[in-house]
């Protein structure tokens, strides 16, 4: 907790930034070292049902787009993404209740889901606007919406976009995959996207790994601007 505290604070004088107070719901978050939640996908990975897509964190495809698409969360790709065909049903991966239907981007519909341990689910891509109130309670396991293609065509990239945020004001974002009890080594196997990430050449070996990925605070500076990285972008 601390060191990653002082990593926070760290990077935040580098890029002259204001450090955030943090709140009794951040210090849940960050303390918490165990899975919490499940997957948003009933039954296991494969080719027929669902299979691993972009990591979270200092992913490729987040650093090319890094000032445009996710510059907003610090150029980082600040969910997961999961691959499933249009209409596949998508489970609650804790208990909580119905927060916001259709924010924070993520088009064409989305749901946020507040839990009582610190944390926000949410929810992007799907197929149809929720039919679920504000402030319904929901059951782990329990079906909330359906996936959807953020073309809206259920053919060029149908997939599922989970965030896990702070609570109540979701102003951070969190790795999702250590807070998800799942055998994510074997889910890698059937991966739909290589788990590519950027390197900074001034430390190669910094966020590499899937598991060691940092927060995004929304509309902090971009984390991964490097001048020296690997690989060149196209324009390189």
């Amino acid at each position: 907790m601390l060191k990653r505290n002082l990593h926070r604070i760290c990077i935040s004088l580098l890029l002259g930034v204001t450090v955030l107070s943090l709140s009794p719901n951040t210090l849940t978050a960050q303390e918490t070292t165990e899975p919490v939640f499940g997957l948003p996908f009933a039954g296991d990975p494969g080719p027929s049902t669902w299979m691993f897509g972009q990591p979270y964190g200092n992913t490729t495809t987040a650093h090319r787009w890094r000032s445009s698409v996710y510059g907003a969360g610090q150029g980082m790709h600040f969910g997961i993404d999961i691959s499933a065909r249009c209409g596949t049903p998508i489970i609650a991966i804790g208990d909580g209740f119905v927060k916001e239907i259709d924010t924070h981007g993520s088009a064409p519909h989305s749901l946020s889901i507040q839990h009582d341990n610190g944390f926000v689910s949410f929810y992007g891509h799907l197929l149809e606007r929720v039919k679920l109130p504000i402030g319904t309670e929901v059951k782990r396991g329990e079906q909330i919406a359906l996936s959807g293609d953020p073309d809206r065509s259920c053919t060029s990239r149908p997939h599922l976009h989970l965030e896990i945020r702070r609570a109540p004001d979701m102003i951070i974002a969190y790795n999702p995959i250590p807070l998800i009890d799942a055998d994510w080594n074997t889910i890698m196997l059937m991966s739909s996207f290589p788990a590519r990430f950027q390197r900074d050449l001034t430390n190669p070996h910094q966020w590499q790994y899937i598991d060691e990925q940092p927060d995004v605070t929304f509309g902090w500076a971009l984390l991964n601007n490097y001048e020296e990285t690997w690989p060149l972008s196209w324009r390189q």
